[in-house]
């Protein structure tokens, strides 16, 4: 019976601002790389209240579909209580602030056009972390 290993790192990054895309993936494979884990979960968790994680193609015209799409179910001038960013709060309801993918074989299983991608939904750049957890034997 194989030990089970629990790796945790963190990544700090810096947005540029308001629906600003961050790619993970190549960062998520490196942590599992180093891990050692042949077969088990990565789940990376982004700790903040205005930034969420998606699997997505990263590919520029799909990028402004999601930027359109975010404004359409939640504009930026709502005429919200909250003072300043209530539509970044509220957009990141949405969707999760965290994912998990298995590993097999020592390889992160991510589909042939999924990239995981940080969300700055927030209104400003910002300093971001997420923390990377890998889980296995």
């Amino acid at each position: 019976m194989c030990p089970l290993k629990i790796i945790n790192e963190t990544y700090t990054f810096s947005t540029k601002g308001e629906i600003d895309f961050v790619d993970l993936t190549q960062k998520v494979h490196e942590v599992v790389a180093r891990s050692g884990v042949k077969n088990g979960l990565v789940h990376v968790f982004a700790p903040h209240a205005t930034g969420i994680l998606i699997l997505t193609e990263n590919e520029y015209g799909l990028l402004n579909d999601i930027k359109s799409f975010l404004e359409k179910i939640i504009p930026k001038r709502g005429g919200y209580q909250h003072p300043s960013n209530a539509h970044s709060h509220l957009r990141s309801m949405l969707l999760p602030p965290d994912k998990t993918l298995p590993i097999v074989n020592g390889q992160v299983s991510f589909g042939t056009w999924q990239s995981l991608l940080f969300v700055e939904t927030d209104v400003y750049p910002r300093r971001r972390t997420v923390i990377i957890q890998v889980i296995g034997e």
